[in-house]
């Protein structure tokens, strides 16, 4: 049978609003991750760190990003963050051996100040394991978003196996307040925070500098 054209017309919508609703049901969850990711995006340039810092930073992950999988290879996977040249990280490798080679040679790293080292020794994490962390960091930053004692911004939030690990530059008070907000967050098993403190009059300084990069 022959669809008509006017039929077609009428169909192709319809077809498409199905295909929507589908889409939709299946995917729970990812609503959460896209707006987790837009408002790292309009956060994005309002930081305080040092622009140096920042291009320092980035500069750190990429160097890492190229070191590590020859000492890894399949054995595992890390992630290596850094915020202010303090680099956190998080993952899985083979054995105590690797987690001290992986840590050696991120601080071999020019302009590493400090590094965090919570590597679990174990298996990679699997596929599904990654997806619900990527979903936390996405609640987590939307929760922060939300509490008005404390600016987003100053945060950055990994999450590894329900583990959060909150970073920045912030005060003692801010530091408790976003520790807290992200233990309330359903799936978060523990919150560590590796943050580098400065003082309120700090804090009070860098704000006109936050005010005109808004």
């Amino acid at each position: 049978m022959q669809v008509k054209p006017a039929a077609l017309q009428v169909l192709r919508p319809l077809s498409k609003a199905v295909l929507c609703v589908a889409l939709l049901s299946s995917l729970q969850g990812c609503i959460a991750v896209v707006a987790g990711a837009a408002v790292g995006g309009a956060f994005a340039t309002v930081d305080r760190r040092s622009l140096g810092a920042q291009t320092e930073d980035k500069a750190i992950a990429v160097k890492a990003d190229t070191r590590l999988p020859g000492i890894v290879g399949d054995a595992g996977h890390v992630n290596v963050n850094s915020y202010n040249r303090k680099v956190l990280l998080t993952g899985e490798v083979r054995d105590e051996a690797m987690k001290r080679a992986v840590e050696n040679e991120v601080r071999s790293i020019a302009n590493v100040d400090t590094v965090s080292n919570e590597l679990e020794i174990a298996g990679p994490s699997s596929y599904t394991s990654r997806s619900s962390d990527a979903l936390i960091t996405s609640k987590v930053k939307l929760s922060l978003a939300d509490k008005n004692t404390i600016k987003a911004t100053s945060f950055k939030v990994v999450t590894e196996r329900g583990n959060v690990y909150l970073m920045g530059l912030v005060t003692q008070r801010e530091g408790n307040i976003a520790a807290q907000v992200a233990q309330g967050v359903a799936g978060v098993m523990r919150v560590t925070k590796i943050f580098e403190y400065i003082s309120e009059e700090d804090l009070r300084s860098l704000q006109p500098q936050q005010a005109q990069a808004q």
